[in-house]
């Protein structure tokens, strides 16, 4: 049994799409991150950085004592390699998909979330960071719009980690300002990883975290 400390943040969510893809049992365990319960000296164990998600596996592959994993990129391999699935067996399409794995954690994550925070959940609006997160957001969706380009998945041939740590991050793209009529084919990838029976469970009831009333409109051409 895997349990896993969640919330359904894009991060959380790409958890979440991966044991949906792969079955592997696991228990969900709510984080409520308003009430501060990330800050909480257990989970703090687990996850050192105070974010979700963290796991704790209590059967791994070793044998040994319960695994625990904090980092959603890091999170996504360990339980691929569990699965044996999602991962490319072509030695050079899984340099492709890590590459793409780890653009996503150190840039798109991190700037999205930047640009919903500005955008929807800042006190105060500040011109200067929505109008440089929300261009710098367009700039990587048009970088993922060209990798996908006459290709159905972001690595190799095949569905992928690197797709799962994507999507959850353009869900809420109108948040962070973007319009997924200017990019084509990440529009065709976003439609077709959206009717995936495990993306359809993952998402099923949740709500967009960044659409909240009153949240900036701008967008940056």
């Amino acid at each position: 049994m895997i349990d896993v400390y969640f919330s359904p943040t894009p991060n959380g969510q790409k958890i979440r799409l991966l044991l949906e893809e792969t079955g592997l049992p696991h228990r969900i365990v709510p984080v409520r991150l308003s009430a501060g319960e990330q800050f909480a000296p257990e989970f703090v164990a687990i996850s050192p950085n105070a974010k979700i998600p963290a796991i704790v596996d209590h059967a791994p592959a070793d044998g040994g004592a319960p695994q625990t994993v904090f980092e959603s990129g890091a999170i996504l391999l360990y339980l691929a390699e569990k699965s044996g699935r999602l991962l490319p067996d072509d030695p050079r399409d899984r340099l492709e998909m890590l590459q793409w794995l780890f653009w996503q954690t150190s840039g798109l994550g991190p700037t999205a979330g930047q640009a919903g925070y500005f955008r929807v959940y800042a006190s105060e609006p500040d011109a200067f960071a929505i109008e440089r997160y929300t261009r710098e957001v367009r700039r990587l969706y048009g970088v993922l719009d060209r990798r996908l380009a006459k290709r159905a998945f972001i690595a190799g041939q095949d569905y992928s980690i690197a797709d799962i740590a994507c999507y959850p991050w353009i869900v809420p793209h109108a948040g962070h300002g973007q319009d997924l009529a200017e990019f084509p084919d990440l529009a065709r990838w976003f439609q077709a990883v959206s009717q995936r029976p495990a993306t359809r469970r993952t998402y099923a009831g949740v709500e967009d975290v960044y659409a909240r009333p009153g949240a900036a409109v701008a967008t940056a051409k």
